[in-house]
This record gives C-alpha cells, sequence and structure tokens, in this order.
C-alpha cells in the first residue's frame, strides 16, 4: 500500500493525480458493476446450456385437403427453417444491412460499439444507431426486454453482450443466423423468416426472390414504420438502402443494384388471422375439434398454440374459393331485395322491442352492466356518438354513429350457412358457417338448429316406400281439418284449386305439397318416420307430432347431408368430418382420421333409387326447376327445396352422384322473417348459392371428376312403379258429392 500511495505521491501536479485517481475508480466501478452483472445481481442471466437448450414456439399449420396453407393457430407466429433453406442473397441482405462484421467479431463489434458511444454521448448524435450485433439481437429475442422493464438499458445491454459471447462460444455463425432468422419479430405478430415469407409473399423462404428478401430485411429496424402493407413508400426507401449496403459490401453489382431498385414490392399479403382469410368458421371448427382432442389420451400433452403441428383437413382450397364468392354474389343481392320488400318499417328500425333486447343482449351493455352501471346509464352510454367503422355488402365506411346505431345496422343483415361434402365418406369440401366472421360469429354449420321445413319430406317418403307404399299411390291435395289436433289443418302454398286433385308421392315430393306430405306421415306412422330419420344419421331430438312432416323439426345442417349421402352411399349415412391426419413438428404423424360411416344401409336398393327418381323431378320441373331454367345447369342433380312456416328459413339440398350441398338463408333473429313468400323460399333464397357455385365447378376442368359424374341408372321395376300419371282427378261421383267449400274434418292417425 505505501508503494502505491508513494507513486501517486509522485504525480505532479496534483490535478494531474486526482484525474487518475479518478479514472480508476471508474474504471474499478465499471469492472464491480459487470461483475454484480455476471453474478445475477440485476437478474439472472441464461447459462451456456439453457442458450443451448432453445426450443422455438412453434405456430400449428392447417392445411387444406390440396396441402394449401390456410390458417395458424399460435401465441407467436413461427415456422422455423433449416439454415439450407436461406437463399445466399437474404443472408447477404442481412449482414450488409444488420452487422457488416458478423463474421469477424465474436459476438461484440467493438469499434461499432465505441464508434456509437462517442456519437451519442459526445456529439449526441441520436441516429447513430445501437450498435449491437446480429448475435446481440438475438440474445434480446431469446430474452426480450419487457420481460425484464425494471432493469436499466445499460444492465440490458450488458447482458445481452454477455449472452452474445456465450452464444459465439455455443454456435457456429450459420447457426446463430438460423437462430436469429428463426426468431426475429417481423411485425404483424409475425415471427421467423419463414411466417414473414409466407404473410407478405405468401410463398416458403427458399422462393423468396432477391428483391424480397430485401424488403423483409429491411422491415428489421422498425417493423411497423417500415412495414410494407402500412407504410410501402417507407419500406420502398428501406428495401434501396438495403441493396446499396449489398453493393457498397461488394455483394451486387452496381448494375444489378440499379436494376432492382425499379421493381416494385409486388406483395402477396396473407391474413392468417383470427377473422380473415379463407373458410375463417372452418377454421374455428378445426381449432375447437383440436382442442377437445388434445383433451384425450391420444393427443394429450400436446398445445396447438406452440407445438408447431402439421394439421391435414378435407377442405378443397378452389372450391371453398368458389363457394364463398358465389355465397358473396347472391347474398349481396337478396340483402337488397330484402331491405327494399321491409322499406322504411323495418323491425331493426321500427321495431322498439326488438332493438332494445338487441342492445341488452350485446356484449357492450353486458360489459358496462358489469362494471356496476345502471341499465339506464348503460342504454345512454351506448347511445352517445362517435366515429365508427360499419360494413356492408358494398365495403367499409367511417360514420358518425353510435354503439347502438351500430347494433341497429347489423340486426338487418340476413345470415346464411352451407356445407358440401363428399357423399362417400363424408369428408367435408366446403364449410360457410356465415357471411362474415368478424361480425357474426355464430356458424350456421356447426352450432345452428333451425327447423328444416320440407327439406325433411323425402326422410317422410323414404320411411312410406320402406314401409311398402308405392311411389304411384294417390293421395289427395285437398286441406283436412284434424279434430285431435285442435282442428289444425296444413295448406298449400299457391292459389291452385286442389279441391279434387290427387297426386302421386313422386309429384307431391317434387312440388312439395303439404296436405299430402302430413297423409303419407299419417299413412307411414309417425314412429316408423322417426325411427327412419335415426336410421339415416338424424339424432337431433324430432317432435312425435304431424308437423314434422313439414319440418318443424330442428336438425343440425351435418346432420342434414349425412342423411341425404345415403341415397348416394348404397343407404349408408355419412358423418362429415373436417381433420384428415395431424403430424408433429418432425413431420411425424400422430394420428389419422377415418371417415364414420353407418354400417348398415337405413333402406333398401330399391327405395335409394325411388327416391333418387323422385328428387330428380324436383330438380327437372318441380319446385327447384330453376336450376334447369334459370341457370342452365344440364348436370345430374336431385335434391329439394324447403321454407319453414312465416318464410323464417330457407333451405335447398342438392345431391349429386358424388357431392351433398345443404343451403340454409334466414335471420338470425327468430322475430325477422322474410317479408314475402317468394322472396323467402328455399328456391329463391337459398338454391342460388348452389347453383352460382356447381356453375363455377362446372367451369374448370379439375372439377368434372365431380360435376359430369351421373347416377346409376334404376332397376327396371323402379322405372315401371314411377310409371304413373302424376296428378289424377276425383272421378264424376266423387266430385258430384264433394262439396269444395267445405273442409274434410277427421282425426288424424299417428300409429299409420
Amino acid at each position: 500500500m505505501k508503494q502505491i500511495k508513494d507513486f501517486f505521491n509522485r504525480i505532479k501536479p496534483v490535478y494531474l493525480r486526482y484525474g487518475v485517481l479518478a479514472f480508476l475508480a471508474f474504471m474499478a466501478s465499471i469492472f464491480l458493476f459487470i461483475t454484480s452483472i455476471y453474478a445475477g445481481l440485476w437478474g439472472k442471466i441464461p447459462s451456456r446450456s439453457e442458450l443451448a437448450d432453445l426450443k422455438y414456439q412453434r405456430a400449428t399449420e392447417v392445411y387444406s385437403a390440396d396441402s394449401v396453407l390456410i390458417g395458424k393457430f399460435y401465441r407467436y407466429d413461427r415456422q422455423p427453417v433449416a439454415y439450407e433453406a436461406f437463399p445466399d442473397y437474404l443472408i447477404a441482405a442481412l449482414v450488409s444491412i444488420e452487422d457488416e462484421r458478423f463474421y469477424e467479431h465474436s459476438g461484440i463489434d467493438y469499434p461499432s460499439l465505441f464508434r456509437v458511444a462517442l456519437k451519442t454521448v459526445l456529439m449526441q448524435d441520436q441516429s447513430a444507431g445501437g450498435g449491437s450485433t446480429l448475435t446481440q439481437q438475438l440474445a434480446k429475442n431469446l430474452y426480450p426486454r419487457s420481460e425484464r422493464k425494471k432493469v436499466p438499458l445499460v444492465v440490458n445491454k450488458v447482458k445481452e453482450m454477455i449472452m452474445a459471447s456465450r452464444l459465439e462460444s455455443l454456435f457456429s455463425k450459420e447457426a446463430l443466423l438460423t437462430r436469429y432468422l428463426n426468431t426475429v419479430s417481423f411485425g404483424d405478430n409475425t415471427f421467423g423468416i419463414e411466417s414473414a415469407s409466407r404473410k407478405f409473399y405468401n410463398k416458403s423462404t427458399p422462393a423468396l426472390r432477391l428483391e424480397e428478401a430485401a424488403v423483409l430485411v429491411g422491415m428489421l429496424k422498425a417493423t411497423y414504420g417500415y412495414n410494407p402493407r402500412v407504410f410501402p413508400e417507407n419500406s420502398m426507401k428501406r428495401r434501396n438502402l438495403v441493396l446499396e449496403s449489398m453493393q457498397k459490401n461488394e455483394m451486387l453489382t452496381k448494375k444489378e443494384q440499379d436494376s432492382l431498385r425499379q421493381l416494385p414490392l409486388a406483395l402477396n399479403y396473407q391474413m392468417f388471422d383470427y377473422n380473415a382469410g379463407l373458410a375463417p368458421y372452418f377454421r374455428e371448427e378445426v381449432r375447437k375439434q383440436l382442442l377437445s382432442w388434445t383433451q384425450t389420451e391420444e393427443g394429450g400433452g400436446h398445445d396447438i398454440y406452440t407445438d408447431g403441428l402439421k394439421i391435414y383437413t378435407t377442405l378443397d382450397y378452389r372450391m371453398q374459393e368458389l363457394a364463398e364468392a358465389a355465397m358473396k354474389s347472391h347474398m349481396a343481392k337478396l340483402q337488397s331485395d330484402f331491405e327494399k320488400s321491409y322499406g322504411k318499417g323495418a323491425p331493426w328500425l321500427k321495431n322498439k322491442a326488438i332493438i332494445d333486447k338487441a342492445v341488452r343482449s350485446s356484449a357492450a351493455y353486458k360489459k358496462l352492466i358489469a362494471k356496476g352501471i345502471s341499465p339506464q346509464q348503460a342504454m345512454d352510454s351506448l347511445g352517445q356518438k362517435r366515429q365508427l367503422t360499419l360494413s356492408d355488402w358494398t365495403g367499409e365506411k367511417q360514420v358518425t354513429a353510435s354503439v347502438t346505431d351500430s347494433i341497429q345496422h347489423y340486426m338487418k343483415f340476413l345470415n346464411t350457412g352451407s356445407l358440401s361434402i363428399d357423399a362417400k365418406t363424408g369428408a367435408v369440401k366446403t364449410w360457410i358457417g356465415g357471411v362474415d366472421f368478424e361480425h357474426f360469429k355464430f356458424d350456421h354449420v356447426a352450432q345452428s338448429k333451425r327447423q328444416v321445413g320440407s327439406t325433411f319430406k323425402p326422410i317422410v317418403y323414404t320411411a312410406a316406400l320402406e314401409m311398402g307404399i308405392p311411389p304411384c299411390a294417390y293421395f289427395s291435395a285437398s286441406e283436412v281439418a284434424y279434430e285431435n289436433l285442435k282442428g289444425w289443418s296444413p295448406s298449400n302454398s299457391g292459389n291452385k284449386d286442389e279441391t279434387y286433385l290427387n297426386y302421386s308421392m313422386e309429384e307431391a315430393l317434387s312440388n312439395s305439397v303439404n296436405t299430402v306430405a302430413v297423409k303419407v306421415l299419417e299413412a307411414t306412422g309417425i314412429k316408423n318416420v322417426l325411427a327412419q330419420a335415426k336410421n339415416m344419421g338424424v339424432f337431433s331430438p324430432l317432435p312425435e307430432q304431424p308437423s314434422v312432416a313439414l319440418g318443424t323439426g330442428e336438425i343440425y345442417m351435418n346432420e342434414l347431408a349425412g342423411a341425404y349421402a345415403s341415397y348416394v352411399n348404397n343407404g349408408k349415412a355419412v358423418y362429415p368430418y373436417l381433420i384428415k391426419s395431424i403430424y408433429d413438428k418432425k413431420d411425424s404423424l400422430l394420428v389419422r382420421f377415418e371417415p364414420k360411416r353407418a354400417k348398415k344401409p337405413a333402406f333398401s336398393k330399391q327405395t335409394r333409387q325411388t327416391m333418387i327418381e323422385m328428387m330428380k323431378a324436383t330438380i327437372d320441373r318441380g319446385t327447384a326447376k330453376r336450376i334447369r331454367t334459370t341457370y342452365g345447369l344440364t348436370n345430374a342433380i336431385a335434391g329439394k327445396t324447403g321454407t319453414t312456416q312465416n318464410n323464417k328459413d330457407a333451405w335447398f339440398v342438392a345431391l349429386t352422384p358424388k357431392l351433398v350441398h345443404v343451403t340454409w338463408v334466414g335471420h338470425d333473429n327468430h322475430q325477422i322473417g322474410f317479408k314475402t313468400t317468394g322472396l323467402g323460399q328455399g328456391a329463391n333464397a337459398a338454391l342460388p348459392i348452389f347453383a352460382l357455385w356447381y356453375k363455377a365447378l362446372e367451369k374448370e376442368k379439375r372439377f368434372h371428376h365431380y360435376t359430369r359424374a351421373t347416377f346409376e341408372r334404376p332397376m327396371r321395376t323402379v322405372q315401371d312403379q314411377l310409371a304413373c300419371p302424376p296428378i289424377k282427378k276425383d272421378g264424376f261421383f266423387k266430385r258430384l258429392f264433394k262439396n269444395p267449400n267445405k273442409k274434410k274434418s277427421k282425426r288424424f292417425r299417428s300409429r299409420g
């Protein structure tokens, strides 16, 4: 100590002596400060073993049947890829703009660090940058500062430098670049180059062009400010700066740089988020089924948001695109007609009871009530005007409106649900749960049970055939008042005088004659009809009432589709399914799902062929004849329209040799129906969605396998049994003694 003291005493002048002491004290404090960080006094620093055992949180990918990525489930949108997947120019762009001496330093670029410190501290140049190497940025990506908010910036910097040194000692430069490009944020909740490439350009990383790679690398400095979707001009300037940096570092020639600078951004942005993109209702149902699977012994231990699973579904990507286009085209026109039919007296404008009920059922109202606000105050608050974005079939509009106005605005919309399945397997080909997933989350395929109207009649007629009633049996079309049903008297639509007419079962079904359907049910027996429905895959409880013949039972759409499939699947019902297989992140098969089909036929071959012929008549000359006349479809199609009481639900089921397509159109509010039967009948409101879709399929050769398939030729016995006049008129004496102005009265015999 004496020697040190003597050394300092010899330093002249005195101020120099104290300057040296101050410098040494400063260096000692820095040493102690860094030592304290190493020691973990400012928070734990990941050890080498922890850094070496890096595990990515990977997004689960959902693919269509034709291997197109249609969605993801994630907390962080990330799909790690190997170093070999990175194009050379991607690496060149990254290193040239972010860390020129990456291959020379060992995690810390001291010259760059001192340059930044000099400019920032001494010259007050705030644009000097951070001086962080790619390895330091990787450390920050792996252990974000957001998780250590209370720690001073300088401590975070030192921690990242320590982690960078450890990372450099553990991994090669290639491995570091791989980890960096798989973890770095590109904005829009997207992490890693593969996810960014798919989101902004709809291609995998190896397929990126040089100018596209430069755009993505350019985003890293400011993921929002240089986002090409949000600020294309800023992104273009930043991309060109990356190209300039590559040329400066001799990774591009001047000629190449000049040529690339002239190219547009040319994004192909893909929305892999909850509300947008293709088939959002389908993806949501897949998510729900996956969560259920993770609760099973087979799927237990898997996290669909972090495990990077690969889900292969049954959905046909192009079919779904065409289905959504057909739905939007028809529903936009139907919505306009619907609003015009009500005019200024529409219930969403004038019916205070309906409006108030809708407001009080809204999430916004319930949220205010949960905070302790009184009902009246909540209603007043929701009535305050402000700037809102409202959407309709013409697009989005900025308006001055209240939350109540917004609720009224969306109350007016009709909704829809449609489903198409492979008739042999039940594999879902298309799935539309509603008109707009962002504003109408309720899925009318998976969640909705609505009265199915006349689409239930084929099940009634199937049961009748199975009970031995021939298709040429005639039933009077005249109305009957059933004494034991409080005088219930089903009637037919239209103004046709049917007092003396008798219809064959084929004619009655093809023209959806209500009076005959009830009489066929009576002849068959209600219990027999309900048993037939169950054998065909309808498991929803149905009313044991005569009105079930007219479709008053509420059935899920997938049940109805599966039941109709039995007509072209050897009498066996199918159960629609969505997921074919699940693979883990290493592409190892975890589970494969097989089609669920009934083991036994629900009816005979003769009944099956007879019903197909009867439903073909519906298309050729019955209630669905506009398939031929308006839309010009000449394909092999059978089917059934359906309209429920008071025009609340419109249905159409199309049956083709290989596909079953079910469509429902109506209003979510059961108090609001179509104003007129002409507008709300199944043939007008629901049928066009199928017709437009099938026309679009027919135009593409790849779908001719479906659209140009033909039904089997019916057996001779089936042809003979259907060879009868469709209508018979009462004989002279029967007409003579029948009073056309008096409705017949009788008891309904439910046992058949």
